[in-house]
């Protein structure tokens, strides 16, 4: 049986935890200054969470190696 692929789109933005979790992070950081954020939008697009379940099932897919 030959191996599976990794989806590469889904590599370079997604990471699987150990437990489980997805990994990502958020949209909207690339040019944090511009087009008047507000603090609070900036703060809270800061650093990376953990998608929701169901979103990392479907994400968790693309890795077949991942769990």
């Amino acid at each position: 049986m030959p191996k599976l692929k990794t989806n590469s789109g889904a590599k370079k933005r997604f990471q699987v935890k150990k437990g489980g979790a997805v990994k990502f992070r958020r949209a909207g950081v690339r040019h944090l200054a511009t087009f008047g954020k507000t603090k609070k939008q900036k703060r809270h697009l800061r650093g990376t969470d953990h998608l929701a379940p169901m979103d990392g099932k479907k994400i968790k897919e693309c890795f077949p190696y991942a769990r």
